[in-house]
C-alpha cells in the first residue's frame, strides 16, 4: 500500500540492487542521532537508518496523550512496556528481535551451554521490515507501518463496543519525533473507530452522555468507557511514543535481592546453576534500584557522582505543586542519613524536557473523568536491575477526594462560602504522603504492609488518616498524616544505595544494616 513510484525509490528497477541511502533520502528532512531518521513530507513516511545490527538496545513504549478513563487505564505520560531488542538483517529483511531474558546461563563461560539455553526458549521477532535502501554498513527501512500499528493491544481495551485501528486517520506526530546521541524518539497519533453504530447496550438503555441523566442505569452506566471521555465515541485518537535507547555501561554494580529489604526484584531462571543448588539459587534475583555512587566512597559524607533528579509536571497547580515537591523531596532525608550530600533532588520540569524522555525521572499530573489510582512505574534494565527512569503518575482528583473526606468529617461551614484551612491542609498532607509513596516505587521499593502494627514507620505502607479526640470532645487532626519519611525508609535506602569503601565485606555490612 505504501510502494512509491520508481523515481521516489532512487531509480531502482524491479529485482535490481537497492539504491543508496543518500539517493533514497534525497529531499527528505534528516534528523541525525542514535538511529538517524528521515522524514518524507510528501508521503507522510518516516524512515529509520540502521547500522547497529545485532546490538542490543532498549525499546520503550509510552503514551503521549491519554483517554481520561480510569477504567481503561490509557493515560497521558504513562509507560506501556519496555524491553531489550536488537535489529537483525536477513537478506532483504530487517527483523526487530526481542531476546529471552527470562532464562539464562550466567554461571558458566561455556558458550555451548549458553547457546543451548538460548535455543531452548523462544525469542520473539516483533516486526519485519523490508530494506528500501542500502549503503556500506547501513540499511534504510520504512518505519511508518510499525509506528501506526497498535503496539499495546489498546484495541482490546477500548469499550463499550468494538473498535478497530483506522490507518487513514493515523499519522506520524512530528513535534515529538526527535533524535539525540544516545536515544531516538518517535511518536504517532493513532485513531480507533467504532465498528458498529452506537446503539443501546444489552437491556435497551443507551449510556448517557456526560452531564445527562439516565433514570434506568444499566451495567454500562457504571463503566467509564470511551463514550464518557472521548470527544465522540465514534473515534478516539491517542498518541503513542516509542524510544530506542542505548543500554547503560558496565559501571553499575548489581545487588542481590533480600526479601527483608522491601526492594522489588528482577528474576530469571539460571540453568547454569549447579544441579545440587536449591530453588532460591536456580531462580536468580537482583533488586531494582537507580544508579548512585559517592565521589569518595571512603568518606562518611560525600557528594554523588551524579544525583538522582526528579522533575515535577509544570501543569500541577498551587498549592498542590509545593506539596508534591516537598513530599518527593523527603527521600533526601534518607539519602543524607546514608552518607550522601544532595544526592536526591526535585525540580520543576522545564519545557525543554519531555516527560517521555528516558533520561529523566518525572512526576506526571494526570486528569481523569473519575478519581483513580496513582502509581509509580519504572524502566528497568532486565540484565542488572538498574532503574533507568522513574515515572510517577498522580491523579489530579485525589486532592479533591481527600478534601471531600475532610469536609464530611469536619463539617466546618458557617456561611457555606469558606475554604477552611484545616480541610486544605488535610488534603495537602495526603498529597505529600502520596507523592513520597509513589516516588518510592520508582526508587525500587515494594509496598511495606507487613509491619503496620509498629505504626507509621514507612511511607510505603498505606497509612489511614489519624484523627483523635481532644479533651473537650472536638476532633484533633494535627497529625492526620506524617510529615516526612519513616524510620524504616532510611534503613531501606541505606541498605539498597550505600556505596561501601573498597575492601568492605559487602554481604556482612548489608546484613548488619538489616
Amino acid at each position: 500500500a505504501h510502494r512509491l513510484p520508481a523515481q521516489r525509490q532512487g531509480g531502482r528497477e524491479p529485482g535490481g540492487p537497492l539504491p543508496t541511502i543518500e539517493a533514497r533520502t534525497n529531499g527528505m528532512k534528516k534528523m541525525d542521532g542514535f538511529f538517524p531518521l528521515y522524514w518524507d513530507s510528501p508521503s507522510g513516511h518516516l524512515y529509520l537508518e540502521i547500522s547497529r545490527f545485532n546490538t542490543e538496545v532498549l525499546h520503550i513504549q509510552g503514551m503521549g496523550t491519554g483517554l481520561g478513563s480510569n477504567d481503561i487505564g490509557v493515560e497521558r505520560g504513562n509507560l506501556q512496556r519496555s524491553e531489550i531488542v536488537f535489529f537483525e538483517k536477513q537478506g532483504p529483511k530487517v527483523l526487530l528481535v526481542e531476546p529471552n531474558y527470562d532464562f539464562r546461563a550466567t554461571f558458566t563461560k561455556n558458550q555451548d551451554e549458553q547457546q543451548s539455553v538460548r535455543e531452548s526458549f523462544a525469542r520473539s521477532v516483533m516486526w519485519g521490515f523490508q530494506a528500501v535502501a542500502e549503503s556500506p554498513g547501513r540499511v534504510l527501512v520504512d518505519f511508518t507501518d510499525y509506528l501506526l500499528a497498535d503496539p499495546n493491544t489498546i484495541t482490546q481495551r477500548l469499550r463499550p463496543g468494538a473498535y478497530r485501528l483506522d490507518a487513514s486517520r493515523s499519522s506520524i506526530y512530528l513535534p515529538m519525533t526527535q533524535n539525540f546521541p544516545r536515544n531516538t524518539e518517535m511518536e504517532a497519533e493513532l485513531t480507533w473507530v467504532r465498528e458498529r453504530p452506537a446503539g443501546p447496550p444489552q437491556g435497551g438503555i443507551a449510556p448517557p452522555r456526560p452531564g445527562s441523566f439516565n433514570p434506568f442505569p444499566g451495567p454500562e452506566a457504571f463503566f467509564e468507557g470511551v463514550n464518557r471521555v472521548a470527544a465522540d465515541a465514534a473515534a478516539a485518537s491517542l498518541r503513542i511514543h516509542h524510544s530506542f535507547v542505548e543500554l547503560p555501561d558496565a559501571g553499575y554494580v548489581p545487588r542481590k535481592f533480600d526479601p527483608r529489604s522491601s526492594y522489588g526484584p528482577i528474576a530469571w531462571k539460571d540453568y547454569s546453576v549447579p544441579p545440587d543448588g536449591d530453588e532460591m539459587t536456580f531462580v536468580q534475583r537482583l533488586i531494582r534500584r537507580q544508579r548512585l555512587k559517592k565521589k569518595d566512597p571512603k568518606a562518611a559524607m560525600s557528594d554523588p557522582v551524579e544525583p538522582i533528579v526528579y522533575y515535577v509536571d509544570p501543569a500541577v497547580p498551587e498549592p498542590q505543586r509545593s506539596a508534591l515537591i516537598e513530599g518527593v523531596g523527603w527521600w533526601n532525608q534518607a539519602f543524607t542519613a546514608a552518607g550522601y550530600r544532595n544526592a536526591f533532588q526535585v525540580k520543576l520540569r522545564p519545557d525543554t524536557i519531555s516527560s517521555l524522555d528516558v533520561r529523566y525521572n518525572v512526576i506526571n499530573w494526570v486528569h481523569r473523568s473519575t478519581r483513580g489510582y496513582s502509581s509509580g512505574a519504572t524502566v528497568t534494565d532486565p540484565r542488572t536491575g538498574e532503574i533507568l527512569k522513574g515515572v510517577v503518575t498522580l491523579g489530579s482528583l485525589r486532592y479533591r477526594q481527600d478534601y471531600l473526606i475532610a469536609e464530611a468529617l469536619l463539617l466546618p461551614y458557617k456561611t457555606g462560602t469558606e475554604v477552611p484551612p484545616d480541610m486544605r491542609e488535610w488534603a495537602l498532607a495526603r498529597m505529600r504522603q502520596l507523592a513520597a509513596h509513589e516516588s518510592g516505587h520508582t526508587l525500587g521499593f515494594m509496598h511495606n504492609y507487613y509491619d503496620s502494627k509498629r505504626g507509621r514507620i514507612s511511607v510505603m505502607d498505606y497509612p489511614a488518616p489519624l484523627v483523635t479526640l481532644k479533651p473537650d470532645g472536638s476532633l484533633d487532626i494535627s497529625k492526620v498524616y506524617e510529615r516526612g519519611i519513616g524510620p524504616w525508609d532510611s534503613v531501606a535506602i541505606k541498605w539498597g544505595y550505600q556505596d561501601f569503601p573498597p575492601g568492605t565485606d559487602e554481604k556482612a555490612a548489608l546484613d548488619k544494616i538489616l
